[in-house]
């Protein structure tokens, strides 16, 4: 009998109206309501893991340095978990797959030099192969930028591939990325990456679409050797978008731009103007701020007093190395005075043209999308594990292959592994970067946080109900308020403890002036700040030896609950959260102990890596 009345009551609603037909009003309630937690409330964003910027063989300079075996089928293969032999003849394999991947190659002359291996007639003895192979011969003996320079100084500008082998190369392309795609397990999003590179300076774009091989294989992938200004990929991402696509764009690193990425003015010389502002917050809502070549948060000249500012910090040249970095270049360059130079033009333009997340990427160009200290597969063939790979300068660059940062990892906070969950996910910005690792973290802002909510179970059910996510704008304020924050942050089961959480703010003043502060929030090993706000470190646990560290200090979770002491109501502001973890053994180091070799002293020998929330914003 009792076993027989547990059975009913388990029994779905849809199958216990067979059974029972009582026809009163409480028993149609009980029919209607869901036992399973998971069918009475909305469902639960999850968080995956991906790499948004990635190079093959079929990216012109990645062919060039050496990457010349794998393609985009070994880059997807070895995402999903497969190992696979790198260009320098090395196993490689991930501790753990990523969810989603974009391979982004270059679209100026995607797949020539692999054209011209396997014998295309399309460009074998015409002058676009005969010229691109007067490169390639240069390479070895002059550098890459230097045998540019020779065969367009002998002869002008260089060819582009024919339009029919351009159109065939990327219907390849785009069917590959269909092939690998496995919705709810793994996400293949089709793009490429625009490189403009006015006077040497990086202004390159990855382009992303939400949509399909049938949609996506129709449009050549746009140029940047037709026009290299941002405005005219946006015009071209808007006349896709007119067939019913789906299509954005995600800036790079700023550090290599000499003040071009986020400039006051735009490529014409005009200054920004509401137009402007509208446009590029409308195809750009995400930007890349940290990857191989350097992080891109902020620099020590611009933050003087925050002590984790100088972090895998490219400060020398253009991406280009034809100017050397100005010190009045470095506001344009970073995502934290970009932030607040967003802040700036929105008073004057009534639009915010630089209101991005963030999120992180490897750019690595072997295939290899590798960004853990103890797996880095650096970023040319020149770059691959070597015992002398951290003597040699980087092909064209004047930085060295020991100044490669590891970076970086795009987090996404989608409901499903697909396509459409994920792009709508950077869409709306709820995202965040980290240098590597693979830190768990939620950010939510509102007016109504209490203390205790940050214990609550169901915290972040009740962060989306009550107040809003990273990326978002805060709601119209309450009235005498000031915004309050549900921080959470966790290690990743992997990787290192953490040695704090921070908050971000930047805002501007009553004379209208950029400011900013970093609060430190959370705090492991049960320190507090002193009367000054001096704060001893975490300390350290790193075996330079062994390339080991003792997950003895820091914790393995921080939360928080945070009241703005600061907030003015009259000063539109923003929000980040920046986690960091404990010191662990830096890739040079783990190099230095498997090949049994000695650093020079100016090499790091370890590293704090960390996680930056997208922006959360305040408006009056």
């Amino acid at each position: 009998m009792a076993a027989n009345m547990l059975c009913a009551m388990l029994i779905p609603a849809s199958h216990a109206d067979d059974e029972t037909n009582t026809g009163d009003a409480a028993s149609n309630d009980a029919k209607t309501a869901h036992y399973s937690p998971s069918l009475r409330q909305p469902p639960e964003k999850n968080l995956y893991w991906g790499d948004l910027h990635l190079h093959t063989r079929l990216s012109m300079d990645a062919y060039l340095n050496g990457t010349r075996n794998l393609g985009q089928e070994a880059a997807y293969r070895f995402a999903m978990g497969e190992a696979v032999v790198a260009d320098n003849g090395v196993n490689a394999k991930l501790r753990r797959p990523l969810d989603f991947l974009a391979v982004t190659d270059h679209s100026e002359n995607m797949g020539l030099y692999v054209s011209i291996a396997a014998g295309d007639p399309r460009v074998i003895g015409q002058p676009v192969g005969d010229r691109w192979m007067e490169v390639l011969d240069l390479v070895d003996s002059v550098g890459l930028r230097n045998a540019f320079m020779t065969v367009m100084g002998n002869s002008g500008p260089m060819p582009d591939l024919p339009e029919d082998l351009q159109r065939s190369i990327w219907r390849d392309v785009t069917r590959l990325a269909d092939k690998f795609y496995q919705p709810g397990r793994f996400t293949t999003l089709i793009g490429y990456e625009w490189t403009s590179m006015i006077d040497g300076n990086n202004l390159h774009r990855v382009v992303l679409f939400r949509d399909n091989a049938e949609k996506t294989g129709n449009v050549l992938p746009i140029s940047a050797q037709r026009d290299p200004d941002p405005e005219s990929l946006w015009s071209g991402l808007a006349r896709y978008e007119e067939s019913g696509g789906k299509v954005l764009a995600i800036a790079h690193n700023g550090n290599l731009s000499n003040g071009s990425m986020f400039s006051p003015d735009r490529i014409n010389g005009q200054p920004l103007d509401p137009q402007y502002a509208k446009t590029r917050a409308r195809w750009e809502p995400v930007y890349e701020v940290t990857q191989v070549k350097g992080d891109a948060e902020t620099h020590p000249y611009l933050s003087p007093t925050d002590e984790f500012a100088d972090f895998e910090t490219w400060d020398k040249t253009n991406v280009a190395n034809t100017a050397p970095k100005e010190t009045g270049m470095l506001r344009y360059e970073y995502a934290r005075a970009a932030l607040a130079e967003g802040l700036r033009h929105e008073q004057s333009l009534e639009a915010n043209p630089f209101k991005f997340g963030m999120i992180g990427s490897s750019d690595s160009h072997t295939s290899l999308s590798t960004t853990t200290e103890d797996n880095f597969f650096g970023k040319f063939r020149g770059s691959e594990p070597s015992p002398e790979r951290y003597l040699a300068t980087m092909s064209g660059q004047v930085e060295r292959n020991w100044e490669l940062g590891a970076s970086g990892l795009a987090a996404v906070w989608a409901l499903e592994n697909t396509r459409e969950a994920i792009f709508d996910a950077i869409l709306r910005r709820e995202v965040y970067a980290t240098s590597g690792s693979r830190i768990r973290l939620r950010f939510f802002g509102g007016w109504n946080f209490h203390e205790e909510d940050i214990d609550r179970a169901d915290y972040a059910r009740f962060g989306y109900r009550h107040g809003v996510p990273m990326g978002s704008d805060l709601p119209p304020r309450d009235q005498g308020r000031s915004p309050t924050f549900l921080i959470h942050a966790a290690r990743d089961i992997d990787s290192a403890f953490l040695d704090r959480v921070q908050v971000v703010k930047g805002w501007l003043n009553e004379n209208g002036g950029t400011q900013e502060k970093v609060y430190d929030v959370a705090l492991s090993d049960g320190r507090a700040t002193g009367v000054n706000n001096e704060l001893d470190p975490v300390g350290s646990t790193v075996d330079l030896r062994e390339a080991s560290y003792s997950n003895s200090i820091g914790d393995p979770e921080l939360a928080s609950w945070w009241r703005d002491p600061d907030f003015d109501p009259s000063q539109p502001a923003f929000y980040y959260v920046r986690v960091l973890e404990i010191p662990t053994p830096r890739w040079t180091t783990h190099d230095a102990a498997f090949f049994g070799t000695e650093l020079p002293p100016e090499i790091p020998r370890s590293v704090q890596d960390r996680a930056y929330s997208s922006p959360i914003w305040y408006s009056p």
